[in-house]
């Protein structure tokens, strides 16, 4: 393995990650499926030996036969996980079922091991994965870390086979992985959705007991204000003043790109990342005096006591269990998170824990409109397959074949990814059930008919009805084409508020330089945020840490960026 290769490998264990993205409801699973560990390398001469290879099969042009396949995901992938009994049944069913369905679209059986990594350190679990040459098959990765991994070696080049997959004549968005290639055409991830992004959340019997209207809520004044009434008034109307707080969020600064996403009103009118401007000059937007603002802002609203403290090392489960729970004193009245399914998922978790559940999407502020357009719809996580460095593509290829093309089938396999396990999550079999049947005032019966096609409550909360498992339907590149579309009214009205409200985040940076030290910057940014935000501490002096630590770094970087346009 070249040098650069292993430099930046290194460099990923660094990363430090304080938020992560939207996923499933729950992301602290470290646990590895069982089954033998790929211990390929590869490197970017393309002459990596592979020792204890889990796959099997004859070398030659598509006559590859894929028996084993090991996969690693996040906590995104929700019927792979296994913390909790109800998590263990459902990943029992589901890999079987994948592995039948698959087995048939390919034509012989495989066997399909899945290692869960920890979901709010995926990025230094990836890092750490490379070091140890400890390699899956296929894997998904954020759309920075590709940015950061394509010029490795180790990923392969699947523009070919993404141009001859068979979900080709079902594509609706066919822009989001042709934005993925490369300058030469090369295609090293491959997005079967698109990205998504954040909203800001209200809950609405906060605003109701406070007499707020969300409409008027349009700048950033207004809302801090309306931050100040939710922390030091009685909003939960427990008859206590001041025991709430108006904002939580999941961290100060995402782990990855978009980075702004949980806490955009803040932020509004800076991007504290490595960004490229109007005029097509690369800039470190930290530096920038928007960012001092915004940390300002942020410092005041800590010291005001209108953020939970709680916010800086808060990761995702931890803030939304957080603004959701039964105990509302403690709790705050605004969080910032993904669309779509996620505002179902919150409303469920209100009501499960009986609260009102009526929740309010409050439009950007002015400010942030001003800036961006909209809230930021971030560049599609990807799925990836490792390149095992022998010159021959057959085995790679065989591997798209049984899991990145059946994934976008239309039909079983992509129901699989979609929902989950038949006859756990969804069930196409007559059958009658009741949500809540024990409390009058929340019971809401269901009843199906033979065939048709519907969600089944879910093996954690049986008052839920399961949602998805990977694949958002209303994000996905290539719909499902067997009819099997199950959405909420609460997605649907979510969905479209994001689409009307989002404009495309800022593309992330790829440079040599960029690709093995950007977990420094990450690293260097996060003090000046502890120093200024949390110890209050004064913001000229911390940036004047942040550029005596990094400043020659970024500056190598931007060189790098604006020397290749």
């Amino acid at each position: 393995m070249k040098k650069k290769a292993l430099s930046l490998l290194l460099a990923s264990t660094m990363v430090i990650s304080l938020t992560a993205c939207g996923g499933g409801n729950n992301e602290t699973s470290s646990n590895s499926s069982s089954g033998n560990s790929n211990t390929a390398s590869a490197d970017k001469n393309g002459d990596a030996a592979s020792s204890n290879d889990n796959t099997s099969g004859e070398t030659g042009s598509g006559d590859y036969i894929l028996t084993d396949v090991k996969i690693m995901v996040n906590g995104t992938v929700n019927s792979v996980k296994q913390e909790t009994e109800a998590q263990q049944t459902t990943r029992d069913a589901f890999i079987p079922q994948l592995e039948a369905a698959v087995g048939e679209a390919i034509g012989h059986e495989i066997n399909i091991d899945f290692e869960v990594a920890s979901h709010s350190d995926y990025a230094g679990y990836v890092g750490r994965m490379f070091v140890s040459e400890q390699y899956p098959d296929v894997m998904i990765m954020s759309a920075d870390m590709l940015k950061q991994y394509e010029t490795t070696g180790l990923l392969w080049d699947m523009a070919n086979a993404y141009d001859n997959a068979e979900f080709q004549n079902r594509m609706k968005l066919p822009g989001i992985n042709e934005g993925l290639k490369d300058a030469q055409g090369h295609l090293y991830g491959f997005a079967p959705t698109y990205g998504n992004g954040c909203i800001t959340y209200v809950k609405q019997a906060w605003l109701d007991n406070l007499g707020i209207n969300g409409d008027d809520i349009k700048t950033y004044d207004d809302f801090y204000n309306m931050l100040e009434r939710f922390s030091k008034e009685d909003p939960d109307g427990n008859g206590i003043d001041g025991d709430t707080y108006g904002f939580i969020s999941a961290g100060l600064i995402g782990s990855e790109a978009p980075w702004i996403n949980y806490v955009a009103e803040f932020w509004q009118g800076a991007y504290p990342s490595i960004i490229q401007g109007e005029d097509g000059v690369w800039y470190d937007g930290f530096q920038a005096p928007e960012a001092k603002e915004a940390l300002l802002r942020m410092q005041k609203a800590y010291q005001d006591g209108v953020i939970d403290p709680d916010s800086f090392t808060a990761g995702t489960k931890d803030a939304r269990e957080k603004w959701f729970g039964a105990e509302q004193s403690g709790s705050a009245g605004v969080f910032s998170y993904w669309a779509g399914t996620w505002y179902q998922n919150l409303a469920n978790n209100l009501e499960k824990n009986g609260v009102d559940n009526e929740v309010y999407e409050l439009a950007p502020i002015k400010e942030i409109t001003d800036t961006f357009g909209g809230y930021l719809n971030r560049e599609a996580p990807v799925w990836v397959i490792l390149d095992d460095g022998d010159g021959d593509d057959s085995r790679e290829q065989a591997i798209f074949t049984a899991i990145l093309d059946t994934m976008l089938d239309g039909d079983k396999v992509q129901t699989l990814w979609t929902y989950g396990p038949e006859g756990i999550a969804w069930s196409t079999e007559a059958e009658d059930f009741a949500l809540y049947p024990d409390d009058p005032d929340k019971r809401k019966e269901y009843s199906y008919k033979d065939g048709e096609f519907h969600m089944r409550p879910g093996l954690e909360d049986p008052n839920v009805l399961a949602v998805k498992n990977h694949l958002d339907p209303a994000l996905v590149i290539a719909p499902l084409t067997n009819g099997y579309v199950s959405s909420t009214d609460l997605q649907d009205v979510s969905n479209k508020f994001f689409t009307d409200h989002c404009v495309d985040a800022p593309s992330a940076p790829a440079s040599e330089t960029y690709s093995e030290r950007s977990a420094e910057i990450i690293d260097a940014r996060d003090v000046v945020i502890a120093e200024v935000v949390v110890n209050g501490g004064d913001v000229d002096a911390a940036m004047q840490k942040y550029t005596s630590s990094v400043g020659s770094l970024v500056d190598q970087i931007l060189e790098e960026l604006n020397s290749a346009q």
